[in-house]
């Protein structure tokens, strides 16, 4: 099971590729959900209103099905596949790309928008801080008070992050766990009796 993937830390600094006239203005942005996509575009209307186009692709997720690519006008296949290729070879998600063009006077023909498009975007994610995120479950520990230390050291020794604690009068504290390690840290736990462990939907 795929549990982590690589994005980019905060938007990249727009980087500017000029090709026979015409200007291509790069940048990208970390996104959660494709709503973010269209607010993130419309100041760049207002940022450089003689572009004609504002081609973009973004992917979200570890699932590699999640994403799309919007030419936005230029001829298909010309601007959004080359700057898709390029997250794709920076193995990236949770991310956009966005190159607006303004046309210059000379066409480039379709050889020379894909490789304008592809090389603005190579430029605007050269400029990306690159992360790892982790996708996770939570579980739930179930204990008395004389298992508190036990619990304390397993979920140290493994670096698990705490997301809740409630202690009454018996304990419980939920950890974020990588999703492919979920059954076996269940498991684990489940051994140490009188401490239980469930995997929380």
């Amino acid at each position: 099971m795929n549990d982590s993937y690589k994005t980019i830390k905060t938007a990249t600094a727009t980087i500017l590729h000029k090709d026979r006239g015409s200007k291509f203005y790069g940048v990208a942005y970390p996104i959660t959900t494709s709503d973010q996509v269209n607010d993130l575009i419309a100041p760049l209307r207002n940022t450089y209103p003689k572009a004609g186009h504002h081609c973009y692709a973004w992917k979200i997720g570890a699932d590699e099905n999640n994403y799309r690519a919007n030419d936005d006008g230029e001829p298909s296949h010309s601007a959004g596949d080359p700057i898709l290729g390029q997250i794709n070879s920076y193995e990236l998600s949770d991310v956009l790309v966005v190159v607006s063009r303004i046309f210059g006077g000379t066409k480039l023909g379709v050889g020379g928008l894909i490789t304008a498009y592809r090389e603005s975007a190579r430029l605007a994610l050269e400029n990306a801080t690159i992360i790892t995120r982790t996708i996770t479950g939570s579980i739930l520990i179930s204990f008395e008070y004389p298992q508190m230390s036990q619990v304390m050291r397993y979920i140290d020794e493994h670096g698990f992050k705490m997301e809740s604690q409630q202690l009454t009068a018996s304990c419980e504290i939920t950890i974020a766990v990588p999703l492919s390690q979920l059954e076996q840290v269940a498991t684990t736990i489940n051994t140490m009796y009188p401490i239980t462990a469930v995997v929380l939907d």
